[in-house]
């Protein structure tokens, strides 16, 4: 692959990818709404907002894949997550099939089975159930994934992405993180991965605690190397299991399920 796209790439995640993938790549095309910087050796920087269509058109062209972090990253008011989650992600898909793109590499979340119980060891055959509007975006832009594989044969590799975080700081994490250095190793596998359709993969580390079964993750390449049972000994005496809230505490979802739909987000993912 030539050129490749990174959306939202002015997050965390973006920001990880921006410098882990530097020159894996010919050229890393970097996107988003926020201020990006300079580009660097290898990088071009293209400014676009999800919603505008004429905008992603510009963004993807001559585009070998795509890495779609870009939208609302948390449970939010339904406005901003139609627009960039649901908008966004249509607008971004069509976009690359107008423009010939081959691979898309999806971030979804570990909040499409948010509301599973947490006693529930969960593979990628469980059926949706969204702890929020985040959430449903995030079963939609799987269904879009799908859809565009399917029809257009656009390469598709979806991540339910657990706890990105450069260490694990609650009790949850200890199941659901996924470190930096695991994440590019995710990501990279997803774009170079060969004779791939329609994935989903959960992105989480080499975790003791996991509650997720990931074959196809094995399968394209993935081999994790970091487990947040290092941090454990540390987690457990400043916090045990039984201090989680008590819904949060049920579900695979965790702090997302104990939300109403007000915007409250101060909490930590």
């Amino acid at each position: 692959m030539h050129r490749v796209l990174i959306t939202g790439a002015a997050g965390r995640i973006g920001r990880t990818l921006r410098e882990g993938l530097a020159g894996r790549f010919p050229v890393l095309r970097l996107s988003d709404i926020a201020p990006l910087g300079e580009a660097g050796p290898g990088e071009e920087i293209v400014p676009a907002d999800l919603a505008n269509m004429a905008q992603m058109e510009a963004a993807v062209a001559d585009v070998d894949a795509i890495v779609h972090l870009g939208g609302t990253p948390e449970e939010a008011p339904w406005e901003p997550i139609h627009n960039n989650n649901i908008v966004g992600c249509y607008n971004l898909f069509e976009a690359a099939r107008g423009a010939g793109v081959k691979r898309i590499v999806f971030a979804s979340s570990n909040h499409v089975i948010g509301y599973y119980r947490r006693g529930r060891r969960l593979g990628i055959e469980a059926p949706p159930r969204p702890d929020g509007r985040y959430g449903i975006s995030k079963v939609f832009g799987e269904a879009l994934a799908r859809l565009y594989a399917d029809k257009h044969g656009i390469g598709a590799v979806c991540l339910r992405i657990g706890s990105f975080q450069p260490r694990p700081l609650n009790v949850r994490m200890l199941s659901t993180w996924i470190s930096p250095r695991d994440t590019v190793h995710l990501v990279a596998r997803g774009l170079e991965a060969s004779d791939v359709h329609f994935e989903i993969l959960y992105g989480v580390s080499a975790n003791d605690r996991n509650w997720w079964d990931n074959p196809a993750a094995a399968r394209l390449g993935y081999r994790p190397r970091d487990n947040a049972e290092d941090y454990a000994t540390e987690i457990l005496k400043q916090r045990s299991p039984e201090d989680e809230p008590e819904v949060e505490d049920l579900f695979h979802g965790g702090p997302f399920c104990g939300m109403d739909f007000s915007g409250d987000t101060d909490r930590i993912d």
